[in-house]
């Protein structure tokens, strides 16, 4: 079974957590099986991934694990499941958010899911110059009082923006950024103040869309390729440390490390993250149970200092990109920025996941 981790008393989560953006249109544009998917979400939580993690702004992916909990429970584990939403508001309708705005998004959010409250919502505010950013987090936490939401969280704010919200009076369980071997930004400032609070952090990018996997090691760079939102946004990170190959070198190190552990690539790249203080859970993408199974083995695998030495020396040692957390997706004028959406909550660039 996957290891436990306790977030509060009354609050734990498997530290392998199943993400939901590869279900949403805009990393899977063809549809999928539903049938298919349903069987591959209770096969992963029968081997004890019993965490999901989804988004208002996930077209189709809170509907979709709404159908997974109502299966679920016909099934005879009865292991509870916890699902983790979020809470992000477009960019342009940040300056005219009402309370009803919010209440309604999360009045949603529970209909879709079919719960009668959330799990874990994690709120982002995509300009930190926007007035009602705390009044906005305020309001989440009166709905938490309301017996809505059992935990709130952010995902992709710096310390700087957390602070601000604690200082309105809101606790916060987590902070979803992304984390791994090629991106350590939050180690600059977020790891420390994260411990400090006793917030958790959730770790997405841990693979870096599948280019931390022995799938790339030893293959061309990928240019003229049809690569998905989730590999576009991960080769730019790719791009920042150097380019291809930097990153074949990287992979050459992981897998000497894996040969040495009986594992693959991704095992190595995902125990790394979760070793990191203040860790709580990495969010894997899989797809199917293979590729979870595949990823459950760095719960094998033991790193040693000199193994972490190696890895840090392959990318160049330091913390990876420059900035902060999210400081480069921030910058709605930079390479980075220029690929987010940010207007899903209206329908921006999307449709809805069509089942086939």
């Amino acid at each position: 079974m996957i290891p436990r981790r306790t977030l509060r008393p009354d609050y734990s989560i498997s530290r392998l957590i199943l993400g939901g953006w590869q279900f949403s249109p805009g990393h899977h544009p063809d549809g999928y099986d539903l049938d298919e998917v349903l069987e591959t979400l209770v096969e992963v939580a029968d081997l004890g991934v019993t965490t999901f993690d989804c988004a208002d702004i996930y077209e189709g992916v809170e509907e979709l694990y709404g159908r997974f909990l109502a299966r679920w429970k016909t099934t005879s584990a009865h292991r509870p499941i916890q699902i983790h939403t979020k809470f992000v508001p477009d960019l342009q309708a940040l300056a005219t958010l009402t309370k009803a705005d919010v209440a309604r998004v999360v009045d949603r959010s529970l209909r879709r899911l079919g719960v009668d409250r959330l799990d874990l919502v994690q709120f982002f505010w995509w300009d930190a110059q926007t007035p009602g950013f705390e009044q906005t987090g305020v309001w989440l936490d009166e709905l938490r009082s309301a017996g809505k939401i059992r935990h709130l969280a952010v995902t992709n704010l710096s310390v700087e923006r957390c602070r601000r919200l604690r200082d309105a009076g809101v606790e916060l369980v987590s902070d979803q950024v992304q984390y791994s071997v090629l991106d350590r930004r939050p180690e600059r400032t977020l790891v420390p103040y994260a411990q400090e609070e006793k917030m958790a952090l959730l770790c997405y990018g841990g693979l870096a869309g599948g280019f931390l996997t022995d799938r790339w090691l030893g293959k061309p760079e990928p240019e003229g390729l049809r690569l998905n939102r989730s590999l576009v946004k991960y080769r730019l990170i790719i791009d920042e440390l150097g380019g291809w190959e930097g990153h074949q070198r990287l992979l050459s190190t992981l897998r000497g490390i894996a040969d040495e552990q009986g594992v693959d690539i991704a095992a190595v790249a995902v125990r790394f993250v979760l070793d990191q203080p203040g860790v709580a859970a990495v969010i894997t993408g899989a797809s199917s149970v293979r590729q979870v199974a595949s990823t459950m083995k760095a719960f094998e695998v033991e790193l040693t200092d000199a193994d972490r030495a190696r890895i840090s020396e392959a990318v160049g040692g330091g913390y990876g990109p420059p900035g902060d957390v999210y400081d480069l997706e921030g910058d709605r004028t930079g390479r980075h920025g220029r690929i987010m959406k940010y207007g899903l909550q209206s329908g921006e660039a999307a449709t809805a996941p069509r089942a086939r």
